[in-house]
């Protein structure tokens, strides 16, 4: 399942946030949004791509776009892995995975030899009206924020 595709528009959402406070999509309404996923904190390539988001994120902000990450990972966690990592942008905590799963990015995955249900490393892109306008699914973290940038400043 893939979730929505591009052109859809976005249903609005709520999650917790590691800024203390709930935040919805629809505060955004306006504005470009890269939503990021990513499986863990404080793993190697979460890492890597987190603080690649941040470094880019002057240049993300210039183009009018505000950058989200979600995990299910809870909000303690996340406060200390955007405090550890100096993180610019809300880390969105979604614990039931009811955000992944209507972004079609919770799903099987296989490591080591063992099959879990975990979020697979995606990227989307939300324009002003709340429509999908990029995904990218099953990312790399090499460059995929040069990518997504590219995109942005179209």
């Amino acid at each position: 399942m893939n979730g929505i595709e591009i052109g859809d528009e976005v249903p609005d959402f709520s999650l917790p946030a590691s800024t203390g406070r709930n935040i919805s999509l629809s505060q955004y309404r306006g504005r470009k949004v890269l939503l990021y996923f990513y499986p863990k904190n404080m793993t190697p390539a979460c890492t890597q791509e987190a603080c690649d988001f941040r470094d880019a994120h002057d240049r993300i902000a210039a183009q009018g776009a505000v950058v989200l990450g979600i995990s299910a990972d809870n909000l303690a966690s996340h406060a200390k892995f955007a405090l550890k990592n100096g993180l610019p942008f809300p880390l969105l905590s979604d614990e039931e995975h009811s955000v992944s799963e209507m972004f079609g990015v919770w799903q099987l995955k296989k490591l080591y030899g063992k099959e879990f249900m975990g979020i697979v490393r995606s990227t989307f892109l939300i324009d002003e009206q709340g429509k999908l306008a990029a995904a990218w699914r099953k990312i790399r973290v090499k460059g995929h924020v040069e990518t997504a940038l590219s995109e942005i400043t179209k």
